[in-house]
């Protein structure tokens, strides 16, 4: 039993994947009942909370296994525990949306859970096989659920063009892994990051080459401009509580892979990826701060504001100090809050004729539902990043610590894009507010409220105690910094 102890830190992963499939065996062999999928879908939410309870019981320090390839650190528990949390919420929030378009199936479920398998294993990832494997297991279970909708055309859209332009990028990805492992002579980053120490490894062109590549495969991940163009399709053809997912977990995973990558295995060539950082997070700010402001569809809107958002957090990238880290880690948990409660509020989008996407459906909502209308309103302002809520405080750090590095340029274009983004919230805001009701919305379902009160105290009450975020943040940023000094 001794040597199984040895396995302990994959622990977490390994009751995902074999929940996964029992709850594949449970559907495919159990009778059929009224309630079966509910049942299917709760104990898939049972099993991630069993994860992230093993997660926060496996205690600190570093801990690595399979020859490197697997790292569990206090950076790994952290952003686990986010991807667990924004999982189980999105999964609460979506069940009886789902169910009423008969779209909750025990598959869904099934690929709900290996796609969180995927994200998990790329926070952990030591070495660049281990990276793809956990790209791939949670890219092949998404562009399943964007399709979900097999009936309806825009979503069978959405899932082929997830599925090539994800494939492309697949393919840069596996590119760029070659060429470094071809200059390098290893897979693992810590064996890179060794290789590309010195003054000789700014002059090891192969080795940018294939950082290049490798970057450009993950910027598609994150959906970071030039690499966006499936964004804003995906988000609208996508069902609304597939798009929730989209918006929200696997960008965390995706970015945590990113800081993996740049600050552990190539720390040596900072001045290098440290420029494609910072035109990633340029035109990813400015990008998601303009072209939102001619969109009407909420869905659409959503998909501009969350490259914005990442946008901002690259910020925290580009940084490449401690300070930076913290502040990425604090952005992330703060924009997983406000973009389930933002979607949250979407899902609320329904009258007895079906759901809404268009804005201008949200038309008087204050006068005919106040609490809906105060939710929606002071989330937005949070995007906005309109103090004291979370939002402000989310950019206040990434700017805070783009300046400490010298990057003054980057921070304003920050703030200057920030404003221009604030406009398309606020009119969000004054349709809500300002305009005549047209036609009132059904009551709010008790799993898509209960998300809604969470994101809306979180983004409210963070201001009067932002403390314990902020130092779990600052740890997990020590962990990865302590490996990435060289």
């Amino acid at each position: 039993m001794q040597h199984l102890s040895v396995y302990a830190p994959i622990l977490p992963e390994i009751v995902v994947a074999v929940g996964a499939m029992g709850l594949l065996m449970y559907g495919a062999f159990r009778k059929d009942t009224p309630r079966g999928d509910f049942v299917t879908a709760w104990l898939a939410i049972g099993v991630l909370l069993v994860a992230a309870v093993l997660i926060v019981a496996g205690g600190t320090g570093r801990e690595v296994v399979f020859d490197g390839a697997f790292i569990v650190d206090d950076f790994a528990r952290f952003m686990k525990l986010l991807v667990l949390g924004g999982a189980v919420l999105v999964m609460i929030m979506s069940l009886a949306n789902l169910e009423r378009q008969g779209l909750l199936s025990f598959e869904y479920s099934v690929l709900f859970l290996l796609a969180v398998v995927g994200m998990m294993l790329m926070i952990s990832a030591g070495d660049l096989i281990a990276l793809y494997l956990g790209v791939e297991l949670q890219s092949l279970s998404l562009y399943v659920v964007a399709a979900l909708k097999r009936d309806q055309v825009r979503s069978s859209e959405a899932g082929l063009k997830y599925f090539i332009l994800g494939a492309l990028s697949s393919g840069m990805l596996l590119y760029g892994a070659s060429l470094i492992y071809g200059f390098t002579g290893s897979v693992n980053f810590e064996v890179i990051a060794s290789v590309g120490q010195g003054d000789s490894a700014a002059g090891n062109i192969g080795l940018t080459v294939g950082l290049v590549f490798l970057l450009v495969g993950i910027a598609f991940k994150i959906s970071a401009v030039p690499f966006h163009m499936w964004t804003p399709d995906v988000y609208q053809g996508a069902p609304t509580p597939v798009t929730a997912f989209f918006a929200a977990v696997p960008k965390l995973a995706a970015m945590a892979l990113l800081m993996r990558v740049v600050f552990t295995a190539f720390p040596g060539i900072a001045p290098q990826w440290q420029q494609i950082i910072i035109f990633l997070s340029i035109a990813s700010m400015l990008l998601g701060a303009f072209a939102a402001i001619g969109q009407s569809n909420i869905k659409r809107l959503m998909a501009y504001s969350s490259i914005g958002h990442i946008g901002y957090a690259l910020v925290g990238v580009a940084a490449n100090n401690e300070v930076g880290m913290q502040a990425v880690l604090i952005y992330l948990s703060i924009y997983l809050f406000m973009t389930l409660g933002a979607f949250a509020c979407i899902l609320s989008m329904r009258t007895k004729n079906g759901m809404l996407e268009e804005i201008d459906s949200l038309a008087g909502l204050a006068k005919t539902n106040l609490p809906l209308a105060f939710v929606l309103a002071m989330i937005l302002f949070s995007m906005a990043g309109i103090p004291p809520l979370a939002g402000f405080f989310a950019k206040f750090y990434v700017f805070a610590a783009a300046i400490k590095a010298d990057l003054l340029p980057l921070a304003i274009i920050g703030v200057l894009s920030s404003v221009v983004a604030a406009y398309y919230y606020l009119r969000v805001i004054k349709v809500m507010f300002f305009d005549d009701a047209t036609q009132p919305l059904l009551p709010v379902e008790r799993g898509t409220g209960f998300v809604m009160t969470i994101a809306a105290l979180f983004v409210l009450l963070f201001v009067l105690v932002p403390q314990p975020l902020v130092n779990a943040a600052l740890v997990a940023a020590q962990s990865l910094q302590t490996v990435s000094a060289p």
